[in-house]
């Protein structure tokens, strides 16, 4: 989530007017309603605290810019702390996640400094990076700042059926949607008869919790890539089962005798609409094509009309969507991935600027659903 329109050039000192505080736990009533304003949400102060303090990794880096003569808080600006692996060297760093602006009080010129003291707050925690997803509208504000462009990722999609929503999705991230759904349609169908016959020796068993296999399992993976997130049962569970959507569904791939070999995760279709993600994967060698299959059945189930995923450009996360019948968005709808290196010498920090590298999934992006 960004908002970042109230950038200033000026690299002065703050604007008369306004303070930098941070985001006190006791003090999220007023936080609340500006996050509900600028997202039009509607969190309760535990939605905030499951996201800024109940992290297993650390709390976040969570500052607020209030106007000293309304007393109201204008603005917010918060970095997520997760456990990076790169290679045998691991480090918790930040990404970039609620940077919002009440829609009333935008171009005060407060957002370059929130971003300074949050990057000084990262370097203060021990974090030898941070990285963001910044949309086309606000890379260049990042990249004003001093921030790095690494890389890029784009959604993918599968039509599942041939409808009104499919359509209406599609035109988000394609410029000629009614024509290419179609085909897309056909080279999904194919994907997924491709797929039907992995799951073949594999039970699905929905989880409720995740098992310990999986930080092995997670480890192991590790080794194959050049930046990862640490994947283990009490991250997953905070983040996919504690949320505030409770949309995230979680499926186990065991086989017959009861050995865990993965696990894939969706997302359901929000109220009122049909389209479904495949949310993240954690598997090895073919288990991984049954957990797509897996995911994809859950969806199809669900009644989604079209099912997203989203992947860095030149992964092989993406390699596998594409295999999967999965097609991409245009060059237009990429988001940028940016870096700020406060060690730049650290392997993590080294390893973040080969995106192609990246293990990186949807429920590696800080957007969570809420």
């Amino acid at each position: 989530m960004s908002d970042a329109r109230d950038f200033s050039a000026a690299q002065g000192e703050m604007p008369a007017g306004f303070s930098i505080e941070e985001g006190a736990p006791g003090e999220r009533a007023e936080q609340v309603a500006l996050f509900n304003a600028c997202f039009t949400k509607d969190l309760v102060e535990s939605d905030l605290a499951w996201r800024y303090e109940q992290n297993p990794y650390g709390e976040s880096v969570n500052l607020l810019a209030r106007e000293e003569e309304t007393g109201e808080l204008v603005s917010g600006y918060a970095c997520n702390p997760r456990l990076a692996v790169a290679g045998e060297s691991e480090a918790v760093v930040g990404q970039t996640g609620d940077v919002m602006t009440h829609p009333s009080r935008r171009k005060l010129g407060v957002f370059s400094h929130l971003d300074r003291e949050a990057m000084s707050r990262a370097k203060a925690a021990g974090w030898p990076c941070v990285f963001g997803l910044p949309n086309w509208r606000s890379a260049h504000i990042f990249e004003a700042l001093g921030w790095e462009v690494v890389g890029t990722l784009r959604e993918w999609s599968l039509p599942l059926r041939m409808d009104t929503c499919a359509l209406a999705r599609r035109k988000r991230v394609s410029r000629l949607p009614a024509l290419r759904l179609p085909f897309e349609r056909v080279k999904a169908a194919a994907g997924m008869k491709r797929l039907a016959g992995k799951l073949d020796g594999y039970e699905v068993r929905p989880l409720v919790g995740f098992p310990e296999e999986v930080t092995e399992l997670s480890k192991r993976l590790e080794a194959r890539y050049g930046f990862m997130v640490r994947r283990d049962p009490e991250y997953l569970t905070w983040r996919f089962q504690r949320g505030k959507s409770r949309l995230h569904r979680s499926f186990g791939l065991y086989d017959a005798a009861g050995e865990f070999h993965g696990y894939v995760i969706v997302q359901l279709p929000r109220e009122g609409e049909l389209h479904g993600f495949v949310v993240d994967l954690l598997a090895e060698g073919e288990a991984r094509e049954a957990a797509i299959a897996a995911g994809l059945a859950a969806l199809d189930y669900a009644d989604a009309s079209i099912v997203h995923s989203t992947a860095v450009d030149g992964s092989g996360w993406a390699q596998e969507l594409k295999s999967a019948g999965f097609s991409p968005a245009s060059d237009r709808n990429v988001m940028q991935i940016i870096l700020h290196a406060n060690d730049v010498d650290h392997p993590v920090t080294k390893a973040a600027r080969q995106t192609s590298r990246w293990y990186f999934t949807d429920g590696d992006r800080d957007d969570e659903t809420m």
